[in-house]
């Protein structure tokens, strides 16, 4: 039975079912550390979870060393989760890994490496958030460039190791709906990088009632859509310094998860210092 069928299985008071409600601020006012790792554990696997999910060109794979040492003095669950991935990933020839890795997350909605597209689907709201995730960029002094979208989950995880790990798990709690669902499918199809959400799921507070219950309504129903007006959304109303303007021209990237459009080459990660605006 897979990871998916049991949650689903859960909501009808099965084995392991959200009985009581969790609100987010039970854990403590101490969200970074809710999971227990040090800010140090946090950005360290943080990056390796990021070089992992990165399209494996030869610098990607070349960089799969650098990962395992890091791996190797993080806590378990995250340290034994990223090496068992970083087994299965290095002993795939390096074609079929690129091959695996468009089949596994520009070919599949529940695959999508895209934030945002799970949390508002392809609907105008979209737009705003992928404004916030910019906005925290800025505020950290960094500005993104135009080749990708600031919701893609290589990107904020740099971010967050990197440059700000208040804002960038900040990001990934917003999102945690969609980051579970993605570890399940990962699950489910027997993916290489499954052990790379496992880590990530390890840095992030625990799933409460609310996170449960979108991650079965996204498992059951997928992300909204929405039928007219997408050309533009994010273009129209939120006047915030012309930066939805900015992102108006990338949302191609981000709707074609799950579409049937591979990506046609590397993904890029790499963040531009800046000014803040």
């Amino acid at each position: 039975m897979g990871a998916l069928a049991r949650l689903l299985g859960r909501r009808d008071g099965g084995p392991g079912a959200a009985t009581a409600s969790s609100p987010r601020g039970r854990a403590g006012k101490d969200q970074l550390h809710a999971s227990g790792m040090t800010t140090e554990e946090l950005r360290i696997c943080w990056i390796a979870v990021s070089w992992m999910l990165t399209y494996p060109e030869e610098r990607t794979i070349e960089r799969f060393t650098a990962v395992r040492e890091l791996a190797g003095g993080l806590p378990d669950p995250a340290r034994t989760a990223l090496l068992g991935s970083l087994h299965q990933l290095s002993a795939q020839d390096p074609v079929i890994l690129q091959e695996q890795y468009v089949d596994t997350f520009d070919t599949r909605r529940r695959g999508c490496l895209h934030l945002t597209y799970f949390s508002h689907g392809d609907t105008r709201r979209r737009g705003m958030a992928l404004l916030r995730i910019k906005q925290d960029f800025r505020a950290a002094g960094l500005v993104i460039g135009a080749e990708e979208l600031p919701d893609h989950l290589p990107v904020v995880l740099e971010f967050a190791a990197a440059h700000d790990a208040e804002r960038g798990a900040k990001i990934l709690r917003a999102n945690r709906p969609g980051v579970e669902l993605l570890r399940l499918h990962l699950a489910d199809i027997g993916s290489p990088w499954h052990g790379a959400l496992v880590a990530l799921c390890a840095t992030l507070p625990p799933l409460d009632a609310d996170d449960r219950a979108a991650v079965l309504r996204l498992a059951e129903e997928g992300p909204e859509e929405e039928l007219v007006g997408l050309d533009g959304y994010g273009a129209d109303g939120f006047g915030l310094d012309g930066a939805a303007g900015d992102l108006a021209g990338q949302t191609s990237a981000a709707s074609s998860c799950g579409s049937g459009a591979a990506a046609p080459g590397p993904v890029p990660v790499d963040l531009m210092r800046g000014r803040p605006s």
